[in-house]
């Protein structure tokens, strides 16, 4: 019976975590264009010598950082390093989905910059020894942060339905420029969002928990295994 108990319950949590993701999939797409978007830029944009150099830099950082690290060191490592950026990226998007928004662009740019790098150095088919760091990786990062603006964007709109009313112009300004996608999103969905309350966000707080632990941390953990294994395997 115990044992019914505990698969029902993961059957049916696994069930809703899926639910609620196809409920907010306007959100994870809006995320995953503008991850695209950065994607081209990242890659077909030149950049300044002192912004590559600083990319440069980074990524020398973490080599650095995991250099001499056992395969098990390796896939802990990157694995509470990608549990921590998703977390971070879901939960700090209610900040009116600025964080889940700024990560996306981040991540984005990185990906399609090293990509650019990668293909320049050895020719496209690099791409192919790219892929598998981000099957799963990325659906989870893209699951994270859509939540994130998720739980920000009934704030978006009450950020900017106060802000019209005081005529408030420079603040206008300022959520425009950091939050442009949201506020695309804000005149595409913004049904009964004035009626908007303590029990709606807690509902949301609620069903992201629950995906981040029934889908994301899985995904993560398979990501984390594989990528692991490939950079100790190829090092």
């Amino acid at each position: 019976m115990a044992k019914k108990k505990t698969k029902n319950f993961f059957t049916e949590n696994y069930r809703k975590s899926w639910e609620y993701i196809k409920e907010s999939r306007n959100f994870i797409y809006t995320i995953l264009i503008i991850f695209l978007l950065f994607v081209l830029i990242g890659a077909f944009i030149p950049v300044s010598e002192s912004l590559e150099k600083q990319i440069f830099d980074f990524i020398e950082g973490l080599l650095r950082k995991t250099a001499g690290m056992s395969q098990g060191e390796l896939i802990n490592f990157i694995f509470l390093n990608n549990i921590q950026s998703s977390f971070f990226g879901m939960i700090f998007g209610v900040v009116l989905g600025i964080f889940s928004v700024i990560t996306s662009v981040l991540n984005g740019y990185l990906l399609g910059f090293v990509s650019s790098k990668a293909v320049y150095g050895e020719g496209i088919f690099v791409l192919w020894k790219l892929l598998p760091h981000g099957i799963f990786e990325l659906p989870a990062l893209f699951l994270s942060l859509g939540l994130g603006l998720k739980l920000g964007f009934p704030f978006i709109y009450k950020y900017f339905e106060y802000y019209w009313k005081g005529k408030n112009i420079f603040a206008l300004l300022v959520g425009i420029f950091f939050m442009l996608p949201a506020i695309i999103l804000t005149f595409i969905f913004n049904k009964n969002l004035r009626k908007y309350q303590l029990k709606d966000f807690l509902f949301k707080v609620n069903n992201s928990v629950r995906v981040f632990i029934f889908v994301i941390v899985p995904f993560l953990l398979i990501a984390a295994i594989i990528e692991g294994s490939l950079i100790f395997l190829f090092k």
